[in-house]
């Protein structure tokens, strides 16, 4: 019995069954015991040190490359700073947009209150008017809008896309990213975009919205919504980081521009990397990023390649906050090179300070104390003088009086008076205009000039906005003639045939249906026009013209308003006479201009706008190319500042523009090389050749003949080098008709052939080489007459003019010129050297050299304001009209030392009067170049005085 247990007990334990439920019963008894120890005996110690780690892969920036001056002056570089930065670590869902929206929101505030500026460097921003604009135009526009609207090409946009207004770009984004509010919360279909948010915050929600958006393909991209922040505003993030989800500080580098205003044309500035230049980098350096910041203009834009340094990388840990707690597989970045300009910083600055000067001494000979000018018939451009009241109103027309400040509880005792003034006025043109709209319906011809003006900006506005479609209308229709020709029926009317024609997007309208009548879509576009009007700050300043026309604001008021807003300082014993009354506004504003407390570019009247290129004759450097007025590009880099970015694009001295590479005029008189070197170089003339002079040229005209500047008088006969000399159009009237000759018939296309090819010899018909954007050249193909003497189609740069002028003064070797010296490496070792290349010799006569360049040494001896210069220079000068109702341009090209020549000047002042004063401007460059002068004595902060010339006699 017992054995036969034994044997049961046996068979039992030894089974496979009991021996793998033993095992079972051992692991499982292993894994209690082993879940016991860590959750009840180390539980406690295991959560304390818990953490959740994410791993990110992160690449490090490079210190961008600095910018030097031929001479080693530091030109541009960077600066150790901080960002604030926002990832997308949001959950998916409904509520997502108004978390990001809420967070973005809560940033800004931060980031405002403590003096910041957001990041809104976009495509689109606010005008001075308030309206929202594009900021690009053409290809560009195209190319942005394609990058909006998810396009992969410009030809793959709908026609509705294509034709986006920037408000309705702004709205649709706002849609997007959810960026508004429903009128009725329980109607989806209600939600209107921007409600509840300024233009200036719709315009930075949807900066950052779109940016986060672009980085979202990529992992751990951050998006940046401010750059360069203050200790107090990285402090204020920190502090409220556990409501700001996403949301951190980064330690960036901000682009640092030293005398920026000088340079800023050359330099440009930089921004972060657009949707479609990343395309295109991308293609040569696949590290670029979204995020990047890249060059967008000038040499930071050109030589981007060289000043972008090489990233790093390292991979991090960071806990659910996104707190980093540990680095590992770091690779330092490595700095952009080195970049060193032929630009001399001295010669630069001096240039760009004579030009002001002399600006300022222009206007000061042509202002006069009176309200009007009213030009007389057979009055010359050179007679046109500047009203004082044109200067009190240009105070408030380009923003040197704040007008936002003149609302303010801050505003001063004569800011809050004539605000009431102002109120008061539009109060009574917003009547007049209504009354106008709505009952006199006053024909155009019939108003007075203040409202014709009115109703003018108005009617433009409505085409502008895209209230009358321009591509429906009908420009051969009786009514818009009458409207646009004639002027014989009023805008009212005008407005309604726009309805009845069919030429309204009712689309721009907020019509309350798309079924309204003819009558209540001219009530919706006359709301939509006050509307429109009430926050414009172009139509306002109009209205500030019209009281100071009335004397109902004075230039007395005008003055102190300046006082109050501190634009302008009085010496002491000149306040006490300006306080007392003993000053007058005229001579107040003289004085400010004389002292350059207001400068040309601020008051923006003739001439306010100059630039002058400096070259090596023996190498084709640029030595110095200025263009007055220029602009703070250190408010354009780290994050564009919107407000100072408006201002620039409607200042109307235009600084964004690059007076030397970007301004093409007609050369007058300074082409007269090229015809002379076409004349002997195709044997029509030779050294000894005289063309008499006799006031007419009527070889082609005899009703209508062509004048020698000096008509009725003549020079008599001349020589090449006499006519030169003289600028005798006569002679060159005759060169150029010579030139078109077929035995006795003149082919005007001939002359005109023969002209071009000289012109190209002398680099007139391309762009110059220079790194930075450049205008093409236009050569003449009208009349080889009148092109002889510049004028025809003829329309060139002033660096262009700069590359002729060089070519001349060394007799032949034209040089495709540039800007950049050599570059080298963070440490100073030289990686290129650059420079300018010879695009062709003029193989010319030595004779025929001699009799151009003597000629032109006799114009520069023949102008007693060189007499007091101890280096001989040869020059010619030149008067361009562009309108019988502004002031010629003026322009002078020469080169220096005459016996020995090194450096060549071309020089432009737009409408500048004549061209005495562009030669006096260059004489004092040449001045301070050959250190003639003291630098203090050449650029002393005041304005210029410059002597007086024929305007004709170029």
């Amino acid at each position: 019995m017992f054995n036969k247990i034994k044997e049961v007990v046996i068979n039992f334990i030894t089974s496979r069954l009991v021996m793998i439920s033993a095992i079972l019963i051992l692991a499982s008894a292993g894994l209690v015991y082993r879940l016991f120890f860590l959750q009840i005996i180390k539980g406690e110690t295991y959560l304390d040190s818990f953490q959740l780690k994410i791993m990110k892969e992160k690449s490090i920036a490079a210190a961008r490359g600095n910018i030097y001056d031929r001479n080693g002056n530091l030109l541009a570089y960077n600066e150790l700073s901080n960002s604030v930065m926002i990832e997308d670590v949001y959950e998916s869902g409904s509520g997502k947009n108004a978390a990001i929206n809420e967070t973005i929101n809560k940033v800004i505030d931060i980031v405002e209150k403590d003096g910041d500026a957001v990041d809104t460097d976009f495509n689109i921003q606010l005008s001075s008017s308030n309206n929202f604009e594009f900021t690009v135009e053409n290809t560009a526009l195209l190319r942005f809008l394609a990058d909006i609207y998810g396009r992969t090409s410009v030809n793959d946009l709908k026609y509705e896309e294509r034709s986006k207004t920037a408000q309705e770009v702004i709205d649709d984004l706002c849609t997007k990213f959810g960026i508004g509010d429903y009128t009725n919360p329980d109607d989806k279909k209600s939600f209107t975009p921007g409600l509840g948010y300024d233009k200036d915050r719709i315009l930075q929600l949807v900066v950052i919205r779109y940016k986060m958006y672009s980085n979202s393909y990529q992992k751990y991209i951050n998006t940046t919504i401010a750059t360069n922040v203050s200790d107090k505003t990285v402090a204020d993030i920190m502090e409220n980081s556990n409501v700001l989800e996403g949301v951190s500080i980064e330690e960036d580098t901000a682009r640092v521009y030293v005398d920026s205003e000088y340079f800023s044309q050359i330099l440009g500035y930089t921004g972060k990397i657009s949707d479609s230049e990343l395309g295109e980098l991308q293609k040569e350096n696949p590290e670029y990023r979204s995020n990047d910041t890249v060059g967008k203009a000038g040499i930071e834009q050109s030589m981007e390649s060289v000043l972008q340094g090489t990233k790093g990388r390292e991979t991090v840990y960071v806990d659910n906050t996104g707190k980093v707690i540990e680095t590992s597989s770091y690779i330092d970045s490595k700095a952009g090179n080195d970049v060193y300009l032929t630009i001399d910083k001295d010669l630069q600055e001096a240039c760009y300070n004579i030009i002001e000067q002399s600006l300022a001494g222009i206007l000061i000979s042509k202002i006069q104390n009176i309200k009007f000018f009213i030009q007389g018939e057979n009055q010359k451009s050179s007679d046109i003088m500047i009203p004082i009241y044109d200067v009190y109103f240009a105070c408030f027309d380009n923003h040197i009086i704040n007008l936002k400040h003149m609302e303010s509880d801050e505003a001063g005792p004569n800011e809050k008076n004539v605000y009431a003034k102002y109120l008061n006025k539009r109060e009574q043109v917003n009547e007049g205009l209504r009354a106008e709209f709505n009952e006199k319906n006053t024909p155009y011809n019939m108003l007075s000039k203040e409202y014709q003006v009115y109703m003018s900006y108005i009617a433009q506005k409505l085409y502008n906005n895209g209230v009358i479609d321009s591509e429906k209308v009908d420009k051969e229709d009786k009514t818009y003639i009458a409207w646009t020709t004639d002027e014989t029926i009023s805008l009212s009317d005008y407005i309604r045939y726009c309805i009845s024609a069919n030429w309204i997007d009712v689309t721009v309208l907020d019509l309350e249906s798309q079924y309204v009548d003819s009558e209540e879509i001219f009530k919706t576009i006359i709301d939509y026009i006050f509307n429109d009007i009430e926050e414009d700050d172009e139509f306002n300043k109009k209205l500030y013209k019209y009281l100071l026309q009335d004397d109902i604001v004075s230039g007395d008021e005008v003055g102190h308003i300046l006082l109050e807003q501190g634009v302008v300082e009085l010496p002491e014993e000149e306040l006490s006479m300006w306080l007392s009354g003993a000053e007058s506004p005229y001579t107040f504003f003289i004085n400010r201009i004389s002292n350059l407390d207001i400068t040309p570019a601020q008051l923006a009247l003739d001439p306010c706008s100059g630039s002058m290129v400096v070259t090596d004759v023996n190498n084709g450097d640029v030595l110095a190319l200025v263009s007055y007025p220029g602009y703070d590009n250190n408010k354009m880099a780290n994050g564009v500042d919107a407000e100072y970015y408006a201002k620039l694009r409607s200042d109307q001295a235009s600084p964004l523009i690059n007076y030397a590479t970007m301004q093409r005029t007609a050369p007058g008189s300074t082409y007269k090389m090229v015809a002379s070197t076409a004349g002997l170089m195709e044997g029509v003339i030779d050294t000894s050749s005289e063309i008499t002079c006799t006031g007419v040229f009527d070889k082609l005209d005899n009703t209508n003949p062509a004048h020698c500047w000096i008509y009725p008088r003549s020079h008599g006969s001349l020589n090449v080098t006499g006519a030169i000399k003289n600028s005798c159009n006569a002679f060159f009237f005759e060169v150029g008709y010579r030139l078109g000759l077929v035995g006795e018939n003149y082919h005007s296309d001939i002359g005109l052939e023969k002209l071009a090819k000289y012109a190209d010899m002398y680099g007139l018909s391309e762009t110059t080489g220079i790194e930075v954007t450049e205008y093409d050249p236009i050569v003449s193909d009208i009349d080889s007459t009148r092109s002889a003497i510049g004028q025809g189609t003829n329309s060139f740069t002033t660096v262009g003019l700069a590359r002729y002028v060089t070519t001349v003064a060394n007799s032949g070797t034209c040089y495709n010129l540039t800007l950049v010296k050599k570059t080298c490496d963070s440490d100073g070792n030289l990686l290129q050297e650059y420079g300018a290349t010879v695009r062709n010799h003029i193989d010319m006569d030595s004779a025929y050299w001699n009799a151009i360049h003597t000629g032109m040494r006799q114009v520069v001896e023949d102008k007693p304001y060189f007499n007091d210069l101890a280096v001989n220079v040869a020059g010619k000068t030149g008067t361009a009209e562009e309108s019988k109702k502004r002031a010629n341009h003026a322009l002078f090209v020469c080169y220096a030392p005459y016996e020995s020549p090194q450096i060549a000047i071309a020089t432009r002042i737009a409408y500048g009067y004549t061209s005495s004063y562009a030669a006096q401007i260059t004489k004092e460059a040449v001045a301070y170049y050959f250190g003639l002068k003291e630098p203090e004595d050449v650029q002393n902060g005041t304005a210029q005085q410059l002597e007086g010339g024929d305007a004709n006699a170029d």
